[in-house]
């Protein structure tokens, strides 16, 4: 079952770091998140990857381009112009990237990696959000359901600490660090797509998130798999640096590998 990224946005809510090279490649422990994204996928044995380019797209094509080299122990030898590989320690995965143009919207990448998919089943999320979502039972959850999408629902942390007052004075009751949110489920990407989706996009211009989405919903052909665990999108330097400190003290939950 093949893994398709969508890699290709601007990120200006990352500017910072986006003027200089695309969201996915911003790293967290000094990784891309992207390689993050994919070691997740890769932990549950899914190893071939599809990824949707744009903005600067050039720089993920020489990071792969560049990652065997990377990964290994080498001689070069300047006399003969050889290399000699003693050992590498990359994953094995098999990596496409496609050009998918620099104003593409969502849905207009994944209609351009249709013939890369073929009719099979395929996984998709976004470039820039991590989790410990167990991919596997996301799957199954998908199959047991025979739908054309499975989504995957999650309840994202408020931005800030709940104070539970008691009814009658100004004493703090309960302090809660970050809580959940209204109770609301949100997307989360980690899809789960049958090729039939491919039919809801009309083209470049198309927001997969807006009428894709309401069409098959409406269809009844869209599920929910609820995860409950950690989930973490990267939208801001808040959440780069929050991620960032996470990875340092080891407090990865999306750490799964």
């Amino acid at each position: 079952m093949k893994v398709v990224i969508l890699a290709g946005g601007f990120g200006t809510r990352l500017a910072e770091e986006t003027v200089t090279k695309p969201k996915p490649m911003i790293e967290i422990g000094g990784k891309p998140i992207l390689w993050h994204i994919m070691k997740i996928y890769s932990y549950y044995g899914f190893n071939e990857f599809i990824i949707c380019l744009g903005y600067k797209g050039y720089i993920i094509k020489e990071f792969f381009a560049n990652y065997f080299l990377h990964q290994s122990n080498v001689t070069f030898n300047l006399i003969d112009n050889k290399i000699e590989i003693h050992s590498n320690e990359t994953e094995p995965w098999i990596v496409t990237l496609i050009n998918t143009g620099e104003n593409t919207m969502t849905g207009g990448r994944i209609k351009r990696i249709k013939d890369y998919v073929g009719g099979e089943t395929f996984l998709l999320t976004y470039g820039d959000g991590v989790a410990n979502i167990n991919i596997s039972e996301s799957i199954n959850f998908h199959k047991k359901n025979g739908k054309l999408l499975t989504v995957t629902a999650v309840q994202p942390s408020g931005r800030f600490g709940a104070l539970h007052l008691s009814e009658n004075n100004d004493l703090v009751e309960e302090f809660l660090e970050k809580p959940k949110g209204d109770g609301s489920w949100i997307n989360g990407g980690f899809f789960v797509c049958e090729p039939g989706i491919f039919d809801f996009i009309i083209g470049d211009e198309t927001v997969f998130e807006n009428e894709p989405l309401e069409r098959i919903a409406a269809s009844g052909q869209l599920t929910a798999f609820k995860h409950l665990g950690f989930w973490k999108p990267m939208d801001t330097l808040r959440d780069k640096l929050e991620l960032e400190k996470n990875w340092e003290r080891n407090l990865a939950e999306w750490k799964i590998w």
